[in-house]
């Protein structure tokens, strides 16, 4: 069965693209609109799963200066191995809470926007959840993305960067690596999962001499993830892979934590450990970034 389709997709995008760049509430109003659910009989799902044909959506939407440069078409997979206390999208953590859809159907909608994309240097950006929870599927979105001719990007925290073949490397042009810390216990307290992962894909990357491009992503949270020490070894550690393939750090982004994705939590019925913690203050943020920069890094 089709969810409906919208009215028109150029009113659907402007909408987007004038939303603010405040990730949890333009996520709010991301929905499946224009991809149609797939009927594949439940004994069938797995095998379409592992063969790439079939992948189990959030969501998707169309943004502008979000998750990748240009205009981009954000596509969200549910299904996530991490339980960080932050998470601004607690509803696509398990894989079974999506929708089955074919990856033909999702590379049609990418081909729809192909023009858009190329006129704002844009494209296609897989997320979560964690997009390598599904690496078959991910893999055949980035590849026929490429045969469009459509700039690609992984957004993912890197704890299960085993899974991105040589190949689904070769055909992403840009990682968004999410260092939720850079002390290994702080991680774990963060994430209930190991550090390790994320600093060994990160350094894969770098060492790939054809790329992709990496943009390190810090979440600032007061108390948990702010301690000086903390942010010293993030820096540390993203200034070792701009070393080992000068220019693979394009940028590192700060993002301050923020309130906006706690109705989520409750609305799902899981507890809110940080329902009492603060944004950090604007002096604090500008502070940390001033870490990265002081290491030669663009920061933002």
């Amino acid at each position: 069965m089709a969810l409906p389709l919208a009215p028109s997709p150029l009113p659907h995008a402007a909408v987007r693209l004038d939303a603010p760049l405040q990730i949890d509430r333009r996520r709010a109003d991301a929905g499946l609109d224009g991809l149609e659910i797939a009927d594949v009989p439940r004994a069938e799902r797995l095998a379409a799963m592992r063969e790439g044909r079939l992948g189990s959506l959030h969501s998707w939407e169309l943004v502008t200066a979000v998750d990748g440069p240009g205009t981009r078409m954000t596509v969200f997979l549910a299904g996530c191995p991490l339980r960080c206390l932050y998470c601004h999208n607690p509803d696509t953590l398990a894989m079974r809470d999506g929708h089955p859809v074919l990856a033909e159907e999702v590379l049609a909608r990418i081909a729809r926007y192909a023009p858009i994309f190329r006129a704002t240097s844009g494209g296609i950006t897989l997320s979560g959840g964690e997009v390598l929870m599904q690496p078959g599927f991910a893999a055949r979105l980035l590849r026929g993305a490429k045969e469009l001719g459509v700039h690609t990007a992984l957004d993912t925290s890197g704890y299960l960067g085993a899974h991105a073949t040589d190949a689904m490397l070769d055909d992403t042009d840009l990682v968004l690596l999410d260092v939720k810390s850079g002390d290994p216990d702080t991680y774990r307290h963060v994430t209930g999962r190991d550090l390790e992962p994320t600093l060994e894909f990160g350094e894969r990357i770098a060492r790939r001499a054809s790329g992709p491009e990496l943009w390190i992503r810090f979440v600032l949270v007061p108390g948990l993830t702010d301690d000086p020490h903390n942010v010293e070894i993030v820096a540390d550690y993203a200034a070792s892979l701009e070393r080992i393939r000068p220019g693979a750090v394009a940028r590192v982004e700060v993002l301050p934590f923020h309130q906006m994705g706690r109705a989520k939590w409750e609305a799902i019925g899981r507890p809110y450990e940080l329902g009492d913690t603060q944004p950090p203050a604007p002096e604090l943020t500008e502070q940390v970034r001033e870490v990265f920069r002081a290491r030669g890094l663009t920061t933002c």
